[in-house]
C-alpha cells in the first residue's frame, strides 16, 4: 500500500466509521484522491453478460450509494463499478449508530437501511458519468412503501437510460422482510416485472440479482431455477450475513448485516452451490471477504467470472483493486490459464 494512501487509512479510523465513509467519499470527489487507473492484460479482460470489463475486479454496491465519486472511482482500479442501492424516494435509514467496524476481525457491520438520496439525483449525476469502465445500479425499495416489489422496476425506469446494468437488491437485511422476496414465487413474480420495464429500454441493459448467504441448500436451488427461467444475466452472491460465527470484536453482538474476512468461506460456499444449481447457464459474481488476489482466485475457482469488493477496502485501501487485478493475472498465470474463463468452476468441488 502507498505511504499516502497508509496515512490517510490511518486517519480516516480516528473518526467514526460512517463520518469516515463520508469523508472518503468527499475526497474522492473532490479529486484529492490520486488514481492509478485501470490496469488489464489479456488474461483478465473478460466479458460479462455482455459488458467488457478490463479486469474482473469489481466494486460493490454500498460504497457509493448516491454515485457521488462515480468518475474517480472509474479511474480507481476496478474493472467495473456498482453505486446505490437507490430507493424510488430518497429515505434516512436506520437511527445511527449503524456502521461498525471489527477490526479484529477484519470486518463490518452495518444497519444503514438503504439510506440514500433517492433514484432522481442518483440518475442525474449517473447522467452525466464519462464515458469508460461499465457502471451499473444496486435497486431498492422503499421501507414504507405499500409495494416494495414495484420499487425496483420504478427505478430502473427512472435511471435505466445511463445504466450499463441493474442489479435487484432482495438480500440486504436491513430492511424488514425484504429477504422474503427471496421465495421464489415473490421472486419470479418481482423479477418478470423488472424484466419487462428493461424490455421497455431504448438500450436494454442486463439485469442482475443480488442473492443472502443465508440460505439453504434447497433455498439455492429454488433461485437457481427461477433465476434461469425469468431471463436476469447473472447472479451476485453474495450480501452480507446474519450469522456471528468466530468474531472476536467487541462490536460482535451489533444487529445488521456483517462482512468481510469472516465472511469469505461462507460466501464461497454459496457460490459454489450456485453455480452447481446454475449448470454454468448464468455468470456469477463472486462477492464476500475478499482482500488479495489469492482469495478472488479462489471465487474464480468456485464459479465466479468476476467479483466484487468493498469490505476490505476499510482496512486496504483503494489500491487494493489494482493489486487484486496484478495478483490475479499473475496466479492464473502460474496455473497455466491462457484467459481467466478457463479457471471459472475449476475448483468447485472442494467448496460443495
Amino acid at each position: 500500500m502507498p505511504l499516502i494512501e497508509s496515512l490517510g487509512l490511518r486517519a480516516l479510523h480516528y473518526f467514526n466509521p460512517e463520518r469516515a465513509h463520508g469523508l472518503s467519499i468527499r475526497a474522492l470527489a473532490a479529486g484529492l484522491v490520486p488514481m492509478k487507473g485501470v490496469w488489464t492484460s489479456p488474461r483478465i479482460a473478460t466479458e460479462i453478460a455482455g459488458l467488457a470489463l478490463p479486469n474482473p475486479v469489481g466494486l460493490a454496491a454500498g460504497f457509493d450509494k448516491n454515485a457521488e465519486a462515480v468518475a474517480p472511482l472509474m479511474r480507481a482500479g476496478f474493472g467495473f463499478l456498482e453505486v446505490g442501492a437507490a430507493t424510488p424516494r430518497a429515505q434516512p435509514g436506520n437511527p445511527k449508530p449503524r456502521l461498525f467496524r471489527l477490526t479484529e476481525d477484519r470486518a463490518v457491520i452495518n444497519r444503514f437501511g438503504f439510506n440514500n438520496e433517492g433514484m432522481e439525483p442518483i440518475a442525474h449525476r449517473l447522467a452525466g458519468r464519462p464515458a469508460g469502465i461499465p457502471v451499473g445500479l444496486n435497486l431498492g425499495a422503499n421501507k414504507d412503501s405499500v409495494d416494495r416489489a414495484a420499487d425496483f422496476a420504478k427505478v430502473l425506469a427512472h435511471a435505466g437510460p445511463w445504466l450499463d446494468f441493474a442489479t435487484v437488491n432482495v438480500s440486504s437485511p436491513n430492511t424488514e422482510k425484504l429477504r422474503d422476496l427471496q421465495g421464489p414465487e415473490a421472486l419470479g413474480a418481482l423479477l418478470a416485472d423488472v424484466i419487462r420495464t428493461r424490455n421497455t429500454l431504448a438500450r436494454p441493459i442486463p439485469i442482475f440479482l443480488k442473492i443472502a448467504p443465508d440460505l439453504t441448500d434447497d433455498e439455492i436451488i429454488d433461485i437457481a431455477q427461477v433465476a434461469r427461467h425469468s431471463g436476469i444475466d447473472a447472479i451476485i452472491a453474495t450480501n452480507t450475513t446474519l450469522s456471528r460465527d468466530g468474531l472476536h470484536s467487541a462490536h460482535a453482538a451489533e444487529k445488521g448485516g456483517m462482512s468481510g474476512a469472516p465472511l469469505f468461506e461462507k460466501s464461497t460456499r454459496v457460490l459454489a452451490k450456485l453455480s452447481r444449481a446454475t449448470e454454468g447457464q448464468l455468470p456469477l459474481i463472486g462477492v464476500g471477504g475478499i482482500s488479495s488476489g489469492a482469495q478472488a482466485y479462489q471465487k474464480i475457482l468456485a464459479g465466479a467470472s468476476a467479483v466484487q469488493l468493498y469490505s476490505a477496502l476499510v482496512y486496504h485501501g483503494l489500491s487494493l483493486a489494482d493489486r487484486i487485478a496484478h495478483e490475479l493475472d499473475a496466479l492464473l498465470a502460474e496455473n497455466g490459464y491462457a484467459h481467466i474463463s478457463d479457471a471459472v468452476g475449476k475448483g468447485r468441488d472442494q467448496w460443495l
